[in-house]
């Protein structure tokens, strides 16, 4: 795997966010509303009267609550013999939502074959929950609990992220053991790409200076006002201080039209595709274009054709989004909804081609 930006190569594992950084500042006054679906608020006030906290003590005490774990059970194969046989897994997940909805990495629950699924929170107590929403390609699940009254995190707005910003992760690495585990460190570079297999590029991230460890996937990267701005995802395996998180600003439709309808059904273009430069690297040629997505194959039916896309087109825009991968052509779809039209925009030989797409599911 590699780090596609400005051409360092890195191998990036799945895996979550901790991190080094020594420095701390004195919070005076923090006053924010916690939580997307929560009626609660939190206000983090310093007085001279009370016992002083800097930044890292202030938005712990907010974001713990919201902060749990995820422990599952899967049955795999993946043996000499075949044999079925139980794997246990540790993550952490972010509660979203009052009513028991809760945010995490979908390799946290094996991409929705985990047979058992048990969410622990701050307060010690757990329950059994259900994954009922979750796409391998962004990393990102929604699991659902039968338990309502809870702390609903503070999301913040990742795009008012900047490098050399605060950044702060709560979770569990290395398993319930060290459990809301406090890491911090700074916000070190945007919109990073990287290859997560031969396959799949994850693009957008946010990196922070993270020494990161398993079972922290899934948790929140917060900022000095303790909101959440990123979901830990992935660290860099041949280097130190390399960590990655997804933009909370993804996950914020989603999160909303699970909690709206219990689930999110995204609109289909109706194509078979590959990112640009593997197919360059499976069938050694170089074409036109230096990124975007190759359409090999377009379906019957689908928007796609009714819009007059071809195989061997190269999607390199959709409305005002670049394409540059499968994962960025993903990400765009969870925009639209049944019936919206937009503009695309393909290479054809060699040549810009602008299309109108009406999309359905």
């Amino acid at each position: 795997m590699k780090l596609k930006n400005k051409g360092i190569g890195l191998i990036v594992v799945v895996a979550v966010i901790s991190s080094i950084l020594g420095s701390s500042l004195t919070l005076f006054a923090l006053k924010d509303k916690i939580g997307s679906g929560s009626s609660q608020s939190s206000n983090i006030v310093v007085s001279e009267d009370s016992k002083s906290q800097n930044v890292y003590q202030a938005v712990a005490k907010k974001a713990t609550p919201s902060v749990v774990g995820i422990t599952t059970t899967s049955v795999s194969q993946d043996n000499m013999f075949a044999i079925p046989q139980e794997t246990q897994g540790v993550g952490t997940g972010i509660i979203v939502d009052s009513n028991g909805y809760i945010l995490t990495n979908s390799h946290v629950v094996s991409d929705g074959d985990a047979t058992k699924v048990s969410v622990l929170f701050s307060d010690g107590s757990d329950i059994d929950g259900k994954v009922i929403w979750y796409d391998s390609q962004m990393d990102l699940a929604m699991v659902k609990v039968d338990k309502t009254g809870l702390t609903a995190a503070d999301l913040g707005n990742s795009d008012d992220v900047a490098v050399g910003d605060i950044s702060i992760a709560i979770g569990n690495p290395l398993g319930l053991d060290l459990q809301k585990s406090v890491t911090q460190g700074i916000i070190s570079g945007l919109d990073r790409t990287i290859s997560t297999s031969q396959s799949t590029n994850m693009t957008g991230l946010i990196q922070t200076d993270a020494s990161i460890n398993s079972g922290n996937s899934g948790g929140p990267l917060l900022n000095e006002k303790g909101q959440v701005i990123g979901i830990n995802t992935a660290k860099a395996s041949q280097g130190e201080g390399l960590g990655f998180a997804i933009p909370i600003n993804t996950a914020k439709n989603i999160i909303n039209k699970v909690i709206k309808d219990g689930n999110y059904e995204k609109v289909t273009l109706g194509i078979k595709g590959t990112d640009l430069e593997t197919y360059e690297q499976a069938v050694g040629q170089d074409l036109t274009g230096d990124s975007g997505v190759y359409v090999a194959e377009v379906t019957s039916g689908s928007s796609a054709e009714k819009a007059k896309m071809a195989a061997g087109d190269i999607i390199i825009k959709l409305g005002n989004t670049e394409i540059t991968s499968m994962n960025d052509l993903n990400k765009a779809l969870y925009g639209y909804s049944n019936g919206d039209k937009a503009e695309i925009t393909v290479l054809r030989n060699g040549r810009e081609q602008k299309l109108t797409v009406t999309f359905s599911k």
